[in-house]
C-alpha cells in the first residue's frame, strides 16, 4: 500500500464512481415512483368515472386498485426517503413492514368488493353500457406499465432494493389487471358478451389475493436500497 492510500483523507476513484452510480440510480427509481403515482392519479379518475358512467364492475375495480397503487407508491416515497435522510436500519425496517401490510390489508378489502360486486351483477343479470374511455385507458396501461415495471426492476437490482422491487411486481400485476379489463371490455362491446366485464373483473382476484398475503409475509420485507 502507498502512502497515498493509507492516508485516511484518500478516496478510491472507483468507490466514487460506483457511490455516483449508485445515486444516480436513486433519482431513477424516485422518478419512476412519482411518474407512477401521476399516471395512477389519473388512471383511478378516469377508471372510476367511466366505471361509474357505464355500470361497468370491472372498470370500477381497476379504478380502485389505481388507487390502491397510488397509495402503495406514495408510503413507498415515505419509506425510501426516511432511508435518503440517513435513518437508522430499525426504522426503515419498521416503515417497510407497515407499508406492506397497510397495502396487504387494502389488496384484501379490493378482493372481497370485486367477489361481492362480480356475484351480484352475474346473478341480477345486469348489463353493463359500453366503454370506449375505458377500452382506451385499459390499452394504453398495457402498453405503459410493463415498461415502468422493467425500469423499476432494473433500478432495484442495482441498488438492492427489496422495496423498489415489490412495487414493481405492483405495476406487473397491473398490466395483468388491464389485460383482464381489455379482454372484459372488448367482448362486451364487440360480442354483446354482459357477463364478460364481471368475468374479467373475478380474473383480478388471484392477484390482489396474492398480493394481500405478501403485505403479510416477513420474508424478504426488509430489503436495504
Amino acid at each position: 500500500m502507498t502512502d497515498t492510500e493509507s492516508d485516511p483523507a484518500f478516496t478510491d476513484p472507483y468507490d466514487d464512481a460506483k457511490h455516483a452510480k449508485l445515486q444516480h440510480f436513486v433519482r431513477v427509481g424516485l422518478w419512476l415512483v412519482v411518474a407512477t403515482m401521476v399516471y395512477n392519479a389519473i388512471e383511478a379518475v378516469v377508471a372510476l368515472w367511466a366505471g361509474v358512467s357505464a355500470d361497468s364492475v370491472a372498470l370500477v375495480g381497476f379504478g380502485f386498485d389505481s388507487v390502491i397503487e397510488l397509495a402503495a407508491a406514495s408510503m413507498l416515497l415515505w419509506r425510501l426517503s426516511l432511508e435518503a435522510r440517513g435513518s437508522d436500519a430499525a426504522a426503515v425496517e419498521s416503515a417497510e413492514r407497515k407499508v406492506r401490510r397497510f397495502v396487504g390489508a387494502t389488496f384484501f378489502l379490493l378482493a372481497a368488493y370485486v367477489i361481492f360486486q362480480s356475484i351480484w351483477v352475474l346473478w341480477k343479470r345486469d348489463a353493463p353500457s359500453e366503454s370506449w374511455i375505458g377500452l382506451v385507458l385499459a390499452f394504453v396501461s398495457l402498453l405503459l406499465m410493463p415498461l415502468v415495471a422493467l425500469w423499476k426492476l432494473r433500478v432495484a437490482a442495482v441498488i438492492n432494493s427489496a422495496a423498489l422491487r415489490a412495487e414493481a411486481k405492483e405495476t406487473i400485476a397491473c398490466s395483468y389487471l388491464s389485460f383482464c379489463l381489455l379482454l372484459g371490455l372488448l367482448a362486451n362491446a364487440v360480442a354483446g358478451w354482459w357477463w364478460a366485464d364481471p368475468v374479467a373483473a373475478l380474473l383480478m382476484v388471484p392477484w390482489l389475493i396474492h398480493e394481500g398475503m405478501e403485505g403479510f409475509e416477513e420474508d424478504g420485507c426488509c430489503g436495504h436500497a
